[in-house]
C-alpha cells in the first residue's frame, strides 16, 4: 500500500509539473524604476485596462523620462501595462521584462497587439498574456516551449505612485 502511494505521489507531481510556465529564462538584470510620486505615476503611469508604457534607459524610453543612475530597466527594457492581478483578482498595474523569452536577446522585445493587449515577438511571433496571464504563453513557440514573460514587482508608493522592480 505504501509503494502504491508513494508511485501515485509521484506522478502527481510528475504530472504537475508539465504545466510549469517557466519564466526565468531571460536574465535577471536589475530593474529598478521609480514611478513613486503621484506627479510621475499621472505623467508615466498606466490608467486604465490595457494601457501600456515601455522604459527603457539605454534607449532613453520614453525619451522626457528622468532617468538617473539608481534607474535600472531590466534586460530588454520595462513593459508596465494595466491589466488583471491574479493573486488580487482586481485591476492594477503590472510590469514584465520586455524581453521575448524564446529569443532570449535584449534587442528582441515584445509589442502590444491593440486588438487583444497580447504581448507580440516580432521575431518569433510567440503571443503572450499581460493582460490577465501574467505574461504566460499564448501560442508560438513560447507555449510550446512554455516559457512566460519575466513578471516584475510593483509596490504601491506613499506619495501616490508605484516603484517597479525584481526584488
Amino acid at each position: 500500500m505504501k509503494k502504491i502511494s508513494i508511485t501515485l505521489l509521484l506522478l502527481a507531481s510528475v504530472l504537475a509539473s508539465c504545466d510549469h510556465i517557466n519564466n526565468k529564462e531571460v536574465p535577471n538584470f536589475m530593474v529598478r524604476l521609480d514611478l513613486g510620486t503621484y506627479a510621475l505615476w499621472n505623467t508615466y503611469g498606466v490608467s486604465g485596462v490595457g494601457d501600456y508604457r515601455y522604459f527603457n534607459r539605454d534607449k532613453r524610453l520614453p525619451a522626457n523620462f528622468p532617468y538617473n543612475v539608481n534607474t535600472y530597466t531590466g534586460y530588454g527594457g520595462v513593459l508596465l501595462i494595466q491589466g488583471l492581478d491574479a493573486g488580487t483578482g482586481s485591476y492594477a498595474p503590472l510590469a514584465f521584462d520586455a524581453a521575448c523569452p524564446v529569443e532570449n536577446k535584449m534587442d528582441v522585445v515584445v509589442g502590444i497587439d491593440s486588438e487583444n493587449f497580447d504581448a507580440v515577438c516580432p521575431k518569433c511571433h510567440s503571443h503572450y498574456d499581460v493582460l490577465m496571464g501574467g505574461g504566460g504563453p499564448k501560442s508560438g513557440q513560447a507555449y510550446t516551449l512554455k516559457y512566460g514573460l519575466r513578471q516584475l514587482k510593483v509596490y504601491t508608493s506613499p506619495n501616490g505612485g508605484y516603484t517597479i522592480t525584481n526584488n
